[in-house]
C-alpha cells in the first residue's frame, strides 16, 4: 500500500533535478565566446551590401471609406441614449427609419415648457390690459387736471370781476346808508332836543333818539371798517388765494403729465417684459418639439448603412449599438453614395515631408486579402489631427486621404487597410537594412568586420536604406554593434542637421540608429527629404 507514494515522491523530484541540469547548460551557453552568444552574433552579422532597384515607401493602416457619403448625426443636445438601430450592411430607401433617440427627459421638459408659455401669455395679456387702462387713466388725469386749472383761472377772473366788485360796492353802498341813517338821526336829536326843552317830549324819548343818533355813529364806522379791511386785507388775500390755486393746479398738471408718461413706460416696459419672456418660454418650446421631432432620424437618400465608429484618446472605436450613449453632433451612421472609396490613413510627422499629392500607392484591403488595388494620394493635412495627441503628447499625426482607383463590390466603409505610398524608385542602388546603419559623433556609421566605417546614406524606407558612399557592394556589414561600442555625442549645433533619431539609438543594447516603433513612422530618414539623410 505504501509503494505508490514512495514512487511519485521520486517524480517529484526528477522535474527539477532536469531543470536546474538545462538551465546549467543555457548559462555557460551565454557566457562569453559561449556556443548561444556566438550563434546569435552570426545571425545577425553576415548581411552583405546589396546593388539593384530600390523603391522608397511609406507603409500605413487606415480604414476605407466613401468618397462621397451621406452623413447621419444626433442633432439633440447633450448625451443621449440609442433606442433603436437599423442592422448595419440593411440596404434603406430615402424616409426610412434608421434611428430612434431616447427623449424621456425631453417629454417632461415640454410639459413644463407648455405650462411655463400660458402662463408667460397671461402675464402678457394682463401687461397688455394694464397699459390699455394706465392709458384711459392717464387721459382722465390730464383731463380733470387741466379742468382744475381752468376752474382756478375762472375763479380768479370770477373774484376780480365779479366778487370783489361786488364787496366793493356793496362796502361803499353800506357807508353811503350808515351816514344818511347818522344824518336823519342827528337831526331827529337835535328836534328832539328842542322839544324836550318846549316840554313837548319827555326825557326818555330825547335819550331813545340820541341812542339812535350814537347807533348810526357806531354803524358808519363799522362800514368805513368793512370797507378798509376789504380793500387792505381780504381783497389781497383773494388775489393772492387765487393766485397760488391757479399755480398749483398747473403744477398739478404738470405731475400729471409726468405721472401719465412714467406710468405708461412702465406699463410698456411690462408688456415688453411680459412678451420677451412669453417668446423665450415659445422659443424654448418650439426647440423642445424640434428636438422631439429629431429624435427619430430618417434616411436622407437610398443606400447602404454603415456604422460610424469614432477613434478614441485609448485608439479603441467606440461602438454604435442599441443601448449606447451618443452625443452631440456625433456621427452614428454614413450612406455610401456612388463616387468610389478612399483609404483614411494617419501619417506620422516624420514621413509628412516625403509624401504628396499625386504619388502612386497600393492598397490591401484585410478583407480582400488576394488582391492589391491602386490609388494616389489624394489629399494630405496642412496642420497636425488635434487627438493625435491624447496618447503621447509627442506624437503628431497627418490626416491623409488616399483616392482608390480600382473598384470592387466586397470593399465596405470602415474596413482596414494596409497602404503602401511610392514616395521614390530607385533603378539602381547600393543598399543595406536599416538596422546596419547607425550615429556616432553626427555621423552615419556602419560596422565592417567589427570596425566603424562613416557613410553616407539617402533616401531609406522602413526596411532598407540607400548608400552613397562609404560601401562597396558584397561588403558584410553588422546589423548590431560590438560590444562595448558607445556613441559619440553629435557636434555642437548640428543635431538638426543629421535626420533621424538621436545619437543615443546606436548604443550597445543592439537598437540601429533611424529604427522606430509604431507603424507609419520611417525606420530612416525622417529629418530630411529624400536623398539628404546623413549628408553634411
Amino acid at each position: 500500500m505504501s509503494t505508490p507514494p514512495i514512487k511519485k515522491k521520486k517524480n517529484r523530484l526528477v522535474l527539477p533535478i532536469l531543470l536546474v541540469i538545462v538551465a546549467g547548460g543555457l548559462w555557460s551557453g551565454l557566457r562569453d565566446g559561449g556556443w548561444m552568444n556566438a550563434t546569435a552574433i552570426e545571425e545577425i552579422e553576415g548581411q552583405a551590401v546589396q546593388r539593384g532597384p530600390l523603391r522608397i515607401t511609406v507603409v500605413q493602416r487606415g480604414n476605407l471609406s466613401a468618397k462621397n457619403s451621406v452623413k447621419v448625426t444626433n442633432e439633440l443636445e447633450g448625451n443621449v441614449q440609442i433606442l433603436s438601430l437599423v442592422e448595419e450592411g440593411k440596404e434603406v430607401d430615402e424616409g426610412d427609419l434608421l434611428v430612434v433617440l431616447d427623449t424621456s427627459s425631453l417629454e417632461d421638459r415640454e410639459n413644463a415648457g407648455e405650462i411655463a408659455v400660458q402662463n408667460a401669455d397671461a402675464a402678457l395679456t394682463t401687461a397688455k390690459q394694464d397699459k390699455e387702462i394706465q392709458v384711459s387713466q392717464n387721459t382722465s388725469d390730464f383731463a380733470k387736471a387741466e379742468q382744475d386749472l381752468q376752474f382756478a383761472r375762472d375763479d380768479e377772473v370770477k373774484y376780480l370781476e365779479g366778487d370783489f366788485e361786488q364787496q366793493k360796492a356793496a362796502a361803499e353802498e353800506a357807508i353811503l346808508l350808515a351816514d344818511q341813517e347818522l344824518s336823519q338821526a342827528k337831526d331827529r336829536y337835535d328836534k328832539s332836543t328842542d322839544l324836550n326843552e318846549e316840554g313837548f317830549l319827555t326825557a326818555t324819548e330825547l335819550e331813545s333818539d340820541r341812542l339812535s343818533w350814537e347807533r348810526s355813529k357806531v354803524k358808519l364806522l363799522q362800514a368805513r371798517r368793512a370797507q378798509k379791511l376789504l380793500l387792505d386785507y381780504d381783497y389781497k388775500k383773494q388775489v393772492a388765494v387765487h393766485k397760488g390755486k391757479i399755480e398749483e393746479a398747473e403744477r398739478e398738471l404738470k405731475r400729471v403729465e409726468l405721472q401719465s408718461a412714467a406710468r405708461l413706460v412702465n406699463a410698456e416696459s411690462k408688456v415688453r417684459t411680459s412678451q420677451a419672456k412669453y417668446d423665450l418660454e415659445k422659443e424654448k418650446l418650439d426647440k423642445l418639439r424640434d428636438q422631439l421631432n429629431k429624435s427619430k432620424i430618417y434616411s436622407p437618400s437610398s443606400g447602404i448603412v454603415v456604422y460610424t465608429r469614432e477613434r478614441s484618446r485609448w485608439g479603441q472605436g467606440d461602438l454604435i449599438e442599441e443601448g449606447a450613449t451618443v452625443r452631440e453632433r456625433q456621427e452614428i451612421i454614413t450612406i455610401p453614395q456612388s463616387g468610389g472609396m478612399i483609404a483614411e490613413v494617419s501619417l506620422h510627422e516624420s514621413v509628412i515631408k516625403k509624401v504628396a499629392p499625386g504619388q502612386a500607392c497600393t492598397i490591401r484591403v484585410d478583407s480582400i486579402p488576394d488582391k492589391d488595388f491602386h490609388g494616389v494620394v489624394d489629399f494630405v493635412a496642412l496642420l497636425p489631427d488635434s487627438g493625435s495627441s491624447w496618447m503621447n503628447p509627442n506624437q503628431r499625426l497627418f490626416r491623409t486621404n488616399i483616392a482608390i482607383l480600382d473598384t470592387d463590390p466586397e470593399m465596405r466603409p470602415g474596413t482596414s487597410c494596409s497602404v503602401e505610398i511610392l514616395v521614390k524608385e530607385i533603378p539602381d542602388a547600393l543598399f543595406i537594412p536599416i538596422q546596419g546603419v547607425f550615429h556616432s559623433g553626427g555621423q552615419a556609421v556602419a560596422f565592417v568586420d567589427g570596425k566603424p566605417r562613416e557613410v553616407e546614406v539617402g533616401s531609406a524606407s522602413e526596411e532598407w536604406v540607400e548608400i552613397l558612399g562609404g560601401l562597396e557592394e558584397g561588403e558584410v556589414v553588422q546589423l548590431a554593434p560590438p560590444r562595448g561600442f558607445q556613441p559619440e555625442p553629435p557636434p555642437k549645433g548640428e543635431d538638426d542637421e543629421v535626420g533621424g533619431p538621436p545619437s543615443g539609438s546606436g548604443s550597445p543594447s543592439g537598437r540601429p540608429a533611424g529604427s522606430n516603433s509604431g507603424s507609419g513612422k520611417p525606420s530612416y530618414g525622417g529629418g530630411k527629404s529624400s536623398g539628404e539623410y546623413g549628408k553634411k
